[in-house]
């Protein structure tokens, strides 16, 4: 297994889930590692979301991405995007143009179950196609996961810093049979496992451009 770096220097994320706690729960130990490194802005996109719950997703980006961190809603209803196709691919344009060439885009994956993460993944990358899009996954009673092609490692301290977050600014979702730390640690440690390292969470690839010259070369 070989390790891949990002360049260095500043960085500019977006961070795109269908439902508040959907990017935080795919890679919320991503973005705590990314909040570690200076220059890094993440902005999150939410599309769906009833007012509590975006309160939630605001408070979830402060403590994952960082005080001052945006979050912008797409106002959208929950389980419904694939009706709202053309006002979906609005939010997304409208947010490319906001943030039209970021480093790094986080989107879920295309064969996750739920049809709205299908369709988020299906469109992020026409809209960011010059960005590195990594695909996150979420656990759920579908039983879904799949195998991923890329993985961001985390020690322990991350990891359960990751589910205490979780649990501390959605409130809403706590009562839930899978909402435990049990299941967010659970599929870290599996990816760990597979990358050698205590945690990670891992990602999906679908394609990226291999320099191996470098720029104006």
């Amino acid at each position: 297994m070989r390790d891949l770096h990002l360049p260095a220097g500043p960085l500019q994320v977006v961070a795109v889930g269908a439902h508040p706690d959907d990017v935080e729960i795919g890679c919320g130990g991503t973005l705590l590692a990314l909040r570690e490194r200076p220059g890094v802005e993440v902005h999150s996109l939410v599309l769906t979301g009833s007012a509590e719950r975006q309160l939630e997703a605001e408070a979830a980006a402060e403590a994952f991405n960082g005080a001052g961190s945006g979050v912008t809603f797409g106002q959208l209803p929950d389980s419904r995007l694939p009706d709202h196709w053309s006002e979906v691919k609005d939010v997304l344009e409208d947010a490319a143009r906001a943030h039209p060439a970021p480093d790094l885009v986080l989107a879920p994956r295309r064969d996750d179950s739920h049809q709205d993460h299908r369709l988020l993944a299906e469109l992020v990358p026409t809209v960011w196609r010059d960005s590195l899009v990594l695909h996150y996954e979420i656990p759920k009673w579908d039983g879904d996961l799949g195998r991923v092609t890329h993985y961001v490692p985390l020690d322990a301290a991350r990891a359960r810093l990751k589910a205490e977050l979780l649990t501390k600014v959605y409130p809403s979702q706590v009562g839930r049979d899978w909402w435990e730390d049990e299941t967010f640690l659970a599929l870290m440690k599996l990816r760990g496992v597979e990358c050698r390292a205590p945690y990670a969470e891992g990602f999906l690839i679908e394609k990226a451009r291999l320099d191996l010259v470098g720029p104006g070369a």
